[in-house]
């Protein structure tokens, strides 16, 4: 039988009560005992006194301890908690003295212990069982959290997930469109695009699957895409891409730097009938990688401010708020001829 359930259904619970009674039964009685074999009398006063015992252990449990310890009523739950031991006590006195001959007449009976010997048992075993039923309490206050905790790890990384889907088809969209226009004009490069195409969306859909990729891996598709644009890029149109600092064994989130290029060709490059020009430039050091994307604001009918500041930045900002929680700063700033975006992620802690 699985211990869990055993522990959660009642069946379970039944048997861990009656597994702790019998134990105590069995100590008892040999404690009880005033002669080296146990008679059938330590037996049944043994019984007895547990029962009288028990009753002041439930009362704790199941009323006292739900009702007011739980609920913060501490004050409430201290002099109840008395009232109850000194009452199991006198009951248990009672029951020997006067109460046992009409359950038992066939026997006799008296108390062996003293009004605060009895209080002392009565103090232990509220005790004790006060104790397992706390610290269950806190396991499955534990165990409740950890799930709590799981099952936002898990919607987390569901939502990241679908955030990343989203970048896809928006590149593949956008670069499908270049090669169309290769072909249309029975360009060349168009293999060379088609080609360049196959390795990124290979990366997008195979390999950034993980939390994080090696930043030159990154570093080095970003620079496919640079070029897949280039060859759809009018002759006007000048391109500063710079690289300062060694990636090394860096790891970074994947394809946070995609959307930023995207948007720079999108509506410096594209958007523009005289010169146009794209800058991207990353920066690394021991502590921080720099990107940054500047770009021309292009003047076509078809480039519209609100893809510039909504799905595609919206999402980039959502997935930074995700992996590099308060280790990033994104800006963006713009004047009449210019767009401007900068990223800076914290990476020192990075493992």
């Amino acid at each position: 039988m699985n211990m869990d359930f055993l522990q959660k259904s009642v069946p379970g619970r039944i048997i861990q009560h009656l597994a702790f009674w019998g134990l105590s039964w069995y100590i008892l009685v040999h404690v009880f005992s005033s002669s080296s074999e146990i008679q059938p009398t330590d037996r049944i006063y043994t019984l007895v006194f547990l029962l009288t015992i028990a009753l002041g252990v439930y009362v704790n449990l199941v009323i006292l301890i739900p009702c007011f310890l739980n609920r913060g009523k501490y004050l409430i739950y201290g002099v109840l908690l008395v009232a109850c031991i000194f009452a199991g006590t006198m009951l248990n006195q009672l029951t020997f003295t006067h109460l046992i001959d009409f359950f038992l007449p066939g026997y006799y009976f008296i108390s062996y212990f003293r009004f605060a010997d009895i209080l002392k048992f009565m103090v232990a075993f509220i005790g004790i069982t006060s104790l397992f039923k706390l610290s269950k309490g806190y396991f499955l206050l534990v165990e409740t959290r950890s799930q709590l905790m799981q099952l936002q790890k898990e919607r987390s990384e569901a939502e990241l997930q679908a955030l990343r889907a989203q970048v896809n088809p928006h590149f593949l969209f956008n670069s499908l469109n270049s090669i169309y226009g290769l072909v249309l004009r029975k360009s060349d490069k168009a293999p060379e695009t088609i080609l360049k195409l196959s390795d990124l969306l290979r990366y997008i859909l195979y390999e950034t699957r993980r939390d994080r990729v090696p930043l030159a891996s990154e570093l080095d598709h970003m620079l496919d895409y640079i070029g897949l644009q280039k060859i759809r890029s009018g002759p006007n149109a000048t391109f500063d891409v710079k690289i300062n600092g060694e990636p090394g064994t860096r790891e970074i989130a994947p394809l946070l730097f995609l959307p930023l290029i995207e948007n720079s060709f999108k509506h410096g490059i594209k958007g523009d009938t005289g010169p146009a020009f794209v800058t991207v430039v990353w920066t690394i050091d021991e502590r921080s990688i720099l990107f940054v994307a500047e770009n021309n604001k292009g003047q076509a009918e078809d480039i519209h401010d609100d893809d510039r500041h909504g799905i595609g930045l919206e999402n980039l900002r959502k997935r930074l708020a995700m992996t590099y929680p308060g280790k990033h700063r994104f800006e963006i700033s713009e004047t009449e001829n210019r767009f401007k975006a900068e990223l800076l992620i914290f990476t020192e802690n990075e493992t």
